[in-house]
């Protein structure tokens, strides 16, 4: 089975060739256009695809588009909200992008038959990338996945299990509620660059106190049951002045920043910790999305979260009594 991998629909965009379950080659769009992450997540970029990174990954494997089996492509507009997200008036215009999709690619790669492309579900995708592609066993034993990201086609969050190679859906959180979308609004209120600079607001968390985490953790909670809610009427306005893109920045926007990432990392625990209970405590977990790019909440699930507390039954003296450095933490 000769299978093509395409992700196109929001940001870097990419491609990936699996020949008979084995990824023969892999590349992001960037590496060959120059242009970080491959393009602009807006609707009017859904179109763009990765047309040479695809080549390349066909080069690499020796075959034309006509020798594929099938190709898949990370999002099903079929899946998609009644009219798009409230919140992008523009939205349905990605989804009318992603609807043609076999038809772009069949342009973009002649010789392939459109018929061959499949939609899969956005976190299904992420799903895999991390889970089957881990150096754990997932594809004969138990590995649970986190899945949390800005948006799929209408939630923002999978919580799963993979037994002998299949996905087992634990947990889902619907739209609006994302925090991948409330840490992109950080972003953009702080005057970086959305969907592009969110590494730059971790890396300024580390010179701010978490001085607002009090009113974040009522205005973001777990929900109990793998899922979380964020307050509709949280304004993250109130707590430091929006500056437009690359303003002045003071010490009341570097609170907000730790605050914010503070309660991310929390969330991050408790989701974690519900899917270690639901997935019947499994030996490892992978994470993906956006959000799982957030390295120093992924350094605090390392030492505190379930992996080493339960996992393996151990948790190291020195894990367990490192103070958390009060100096500044790389982005």
């Amino acid at each position: 089975m000769r299978v093509l991998g395409i992700n196109a629909i929001f940001h870097d965009p990419a491609a990936a060739l699996v020949v008979d379950g084995r990824i023969v080659a892999a590349a992001e769009e960037e590496r060959f256009s120059r242009r970080k992450h491959g393009k602009r997540p807006v609707p009017f970029a859904a179109w763009e695809l990765p047309e040479q990174s695809a080549a390349w990954c066909l080069a690499q494997g020796g075959l034309t588009p006509g020798d594929l089996d099938a190709v898949g492509y990370s999002f099903d507009p079929a899946l998609c909200l009644p009219g798009g997200i409230a919140s992008d008036p523009w939205d349905w215009l990605r989804v009318e992008y992603a609807t043609r999709a076999p038809q772009f690619l069949a342009t973009a790669l002649p010789g392939l038959d459109p018929a061959k492309v499949r939609f899969v579900p956005h976190h299904v995708a992420h799903a895999a990338s991390a889970a089957l592609a881990a150096p754990v066993d997932a594809g004969h034993g138990d590995c649970a996945v986190l899945v949390l990201d800005g948006r799929g086609e209408r939630t923002s969050h999978l919580a799963g299990r993979y037994r002998d190679g299949q996905l087992e859906p634990l947990a889902s959180q619907p739209l609006p509620h994302s925090l991948g979308l409330l840490y992109e609004d950080l972003t953009e209120g702080l005057g970086f660059l959305r969907s592009s600079d969110e590494y730059k607001v971790m890396a300024l968390a580390s010179y701010g106190k978490p001085r607002h985490l009090p009113d974040l953790r009522d205005c973001i909670r777990a929900d109990g049951a793998g899922g979380f809610v964020i307050d509709p009427e949280l304004d993250l306005g109130r707590y430091a002045p929006p500056v437009p893109l690359g303003g002045a920045l003071d010490e009341r926007h570097a609170d907000l920043a730790s605050s914010v990432q503070t309660r991310l990392e929390e969330m991050i625990l408790e989701l974690a910790g519900w899917l270690y209970d639901a997935a019947d405590h499994p030996e490892s977990i992978t994470m993906a999305g956006g959000v799982a790019l957030n390295c120093v909440a992924n350094a605090r699930l390392a030492a505190e979260g379930p992996s080493l507390n339960r996992w393996r039954g151990r948790r190291s003296e020195s894990a367990r009594c490192r103070p958390r450095s009060p100096g500044p933490r790389s982005g």
